[in-house]
């Protein structure tokens, strides 16, 4: 079941954008660096997709966590997304979701 839900994940991500608002304001024109890390399991190191992105105008620097049911921690997974929304313990089949977006500073998604 686990397999299914990773394969998943782009839809999961589809849907933030569609429920997102959009960093496309002056304000927020500034290039940011993002950490990126596609697949991090608790208490492990970065095993998939590690390295730096860059968030373009539209674009925020994200982390999201993917918990079980019981609230312990899954999934994590950063990098950067257009239209980011941050949304707390959304339900995803029999997982909870909390996805955090930053355009503060450089790898501002390290501490979210």
């Amino acid at each position: 079941m686990g397999k299914c839900l990773l394969l998943g994940l782009p839809i999961l991500l589809h849907c933030f954008r569609a429920l997102s608002g959009s960093f496309a304001d002056k304000e927020h024109a500034k290039i940011v660096q993002c950490r990126m890390c596609h697949l991090q399991f608790p208490g492990e190191e970065c095993s998939r997709g590690r390295g730096i992105c860059a968030a373009a105008k539209e674009e925020a620097c994200t982390t999201g966590r993917i918990f079980k049911n019981d609230g312990t921690p899954w999934l994590t997974f950063m990098g950067c997304l257009k239209n980011c929304a941050n949304v707390n313990r959304i339900k995803w089949s029999a997982y909870l979701v909390d996805f955090r977006c930053c355009r503060g500073s450089d790898l501002c998604n390290e501490d979210l």
